[in-house]
């Protein structure tokens, strides 16, 4: 961007030259120059520290590992990729047959275990039985019961299902690979159908100038010539660079400075019939304006949309 503001200046330069005819001289040339320099230095520190600018902003999706919480056999795959789902369609089956069998176990010995609590009462109601032996009934009657929930549990994991309306938009798993509840080995990426998270990663030297309800702007790259508005929607408190965590080794500080994420919510309309032709880790640029030098910002505008018009350049990406 600070490129565009240097050319423009430079054909605002030649015009005047050109047009007014102002002569090639050891004082006019160094004027031109020297007074580009001051001015636009000037420009470019009140612009980046009060609207600032970030040349790497990204829409993001929401995304869940989908690991099944019992392991098996694949049977079925139900999902297709990239189609819609609602919450509680079936994915993918695993083969139950060792999950309804401990079920059908389960239920038979609980079945023993009600009769013979049922006999065990019966008798210390009467005196006949000692009170122990309803008590040992009622604690095998309740720990079959018990496991038979569990049991029942595993048996409907089987079918994994969809947790939120979304879509699957690889599907590499086939009927009979193995499925595990390991957290390293997900079976599918399942993708929330949510509000999208839009993010620009700005430098730190205009931290102060980042504040919740300022107005946005977003250029995708992928929508060439297009500007959308917005509102800035969170400032993120910590950075990637800034976390700790427990090792055998005392933190050093090798990590480069880091960028602080901004996300925005997009509140122009005319973004909703570009919105499902942007795919998640669509890149483009972003712009935030604060109160300060409210007047300055319409130059940042106007060169963000010179930069949304050059997407139409390949070459210069």
């Amino acid at each position: 961007m600070d490129l565009l503001l240097i050319l423009t200046y430079t054909a605002i330069c030649v015009v005047i030259f050109k047009v007014f005819r102002v002569p090639l001289n050891k004082w006019t040339v160094p004027t031109a120059v020297l007074g580009g320099v001051v001015l636009i230095g000037a420009l470019i520190m009140v612009m980046n520290y009060n609207h600032p600018y970030s040349e790497r902003a990204r829409k993001y999706e929401l995304t869940t590992p989908i690991i099944p919480t019992v392991k098996g056999r694949v049977v079925s795959v139900e999902a297709s990729p990239n189609t819609l789902l609602e919450k509680g369609d079936v994915l993918f089956r695993l083969d139950p047959t060792r999950y309804q069998a401990k079920v059908d176990s389960l239920q038979a010995q609980l079945k023993s275990a009600k009769m013979d609590l049922d006999r065990a009462t019966q008798l210390a109601s009467r005196g006949a039985g000692a009170r122990r032996d309803q008590d040992l009934a009622q604690a095998r009657y309740d720990d079959l019961r018990n496991q038979l929930i569990s049991a029942e549990y595993n048996l409907d994991e089987t079918v994994v299902k969809a947790p939120t309306r979304g879509y699957v938009s690889q599907v590499f798993l086939r009927p009979g690979m193995m499925a595990v509840s390991l957290p390293l080995r997900p079976s599918m990426v399942f993708v929330h159908q949510e509000a999208d998270v839009f993010t620009g990663w700005f430098r730190q030297n205009s931290l102060l100038r980042l504040k919740e309800g300022d107005e946005a702007e977003v250029a995708f790259d992928g929508i060439p010539g297009q500007v959308f508005a917005g509102e800035v929607n969170l400032v993120m408190p910590i950075l990637a660079e800034g976390q700790l965590q427990p090792s055998g080794d005392l933190a050093i500080d090798a990590a480069p400075p880091g960028r602080i994420p901004v996300t925005i919510r997009i509140t122009d309309p005319s973004f909703d019939k570009y919105r499902q032709h942007l795919p998640g880790g669509a890149y483009g640029q972003m712009a935030l304006y604060s109160e300060h030098f409210h007047h300055v910002a319409v130059m940042r505008k106007i060169l963000l949309r010179m930069s949304a018009w050059m997407n139409y350049l390949f070459p210069f990406h």
